[in-house]
């Protein structure tokens, strides 16, 4: 845990508004005590769900996307203290373990152009710096039987979940991605776009639902390969669900819970699939936020639910005045994800 920059119960008064006659998360959650053992608190502390931040864009920007992921943690993490403590949710269920330290992985990924084939293995080399650490954090958290909440980031923190799951599980797991994108490109060094195949090929995931997947942006190479391992990654495509109505929303949440619900699965959210959501690969087309807070309800009312992860939204290429909405979006989704755990 030495890559760990820990939010103190200090860092969480700045931030929680605080107001008479209510209660916030930022009053109850959880944080760990200063010269307190992290891993042991972490065991035996009340709270079920840590809260994770991984503040980089370097996989982004390795992918041919656009920075500015790495301030989603700093946009969510205010957000999050900031919702009110009640009967439908309790701050007390969170412990906010901190932030990974990737401060030397940013700087020396300023001075790289992805454009230029000589900075490209630059680039691999520091998303797996990235990977190692986030692997190493997230299985710990797992052992301590507890279920991480990680907020990105790029999706190449996917990854690193999944191996770090896997390892603390003692075995391949499932994962559903609600996304534009498939994130299953070629292994030609890390990236945003492929830590699914990574984790498939290392042997890390055993079956992969892509949900919501666009047709104008998944080559056909990428579709031959799902294509001939169909048994182990399936998709469906927002095109197909919501314009051509071939499909019906509900009864693919349905289809994908029951492809990957009998092993422990992460469920990933790109924030890229939302319209006009501010991301490295922003859209204008796409299912609405009232349905990816019924994607996460869905998987998350299971307990072979072993994670969340929530990555790409970017506050720094939002409007100025309108910036912190990506963290208030991130919080509804955390609180959705804590309340449909609650039904088991």
């Amino acid at each position: 845990m030495e890559k760990l920059v820990p939010f103190y119960i200090s860092d969480l008064a700045k931030i929680t508004n605080h107001r008479s006659g209510e209660i916030k998360f930022g009053e109850k959650m959880l944080t760990v005590p200063k010269n307190t053992d992290i891993l042991t608190f972490v065991k035996e502390c009340d709270a079920q769900y840590i809260l994770f931040g991984i503040p980089e864009d370097i996989g982004i920007r390795a992918n041919f996307g656009r920075p500015g992921a790495a301030s989603a943690w700093d946009s969510a993490i205010k957000s999050i203290a900031n919702i009110q403590h009640n009967r439908f949710c309790k701050g007390s269920q969170i412990l906010v373990l901190g932030q990974l330290d990737v401060a030397a992985e940013m700087e020396a990924a300023k001075n790289l152009d992805f454009y230029n084939i000589n900075h490209r293995q630059e680039f691999s080399k520091l998303v797996e710096s990235v990977d190692k650490e986030v692997a190493h954090i997230i299985s710990n958290i797992i052992l301590a039987g507890k279920t991480p909440i990680v907020i990105g980031g790029g999706h190449n923190n996917a990854y690193g979940n999944i191996k770090g799951t896997a390892l603390a599980k003692g075995k391949p797991i499932n994962a559903v991605n609600f996304d534009a994108h498939s994130d299953f490109r070629i292994l030609e060094g890390r990236h945003s776009g492929n830590g699914f195949s990574y984790a498939y090929e290392e042997g890390f995931l055993k079956k992969y639902f892509i949900f919501g997947l666009h047709e104008n942006y998944t080559s056909k190479n990428v579709l031959d390969i799902i294509k001939k391992i169909e048994d182990r990654v399936r998709f469906n495509t927002y095109d197909e669900i919501s314009i051509r109505k071939e499909k019906n929303f509900e009864n693919e949440l349905s289809e994908a819970f029951h492809f990957i619900k009998n092993d422990a699965y992460g469920i990933e959210i790109d924030l890229d699939a939302i319209p006009n959501i501010a991301s490295s690969a922003m859209t204008m087309s796409g299912f609405s936020i009232e349905q990816l807070r019924q994607f996460v309800h869905h998987f998350g009312k299971n307990e072979n639910a072993a994670y969340i992860h929530i990555c790409e939204g970017a506050p720094d290429l939002g409007e100025e005045k309108n910036n912190h909405l990506i963290g208030k979006l991130i919080g509804y989704l955390v609180t959705d994800f804590i309340k449909a755990q609650a039904e088991l």
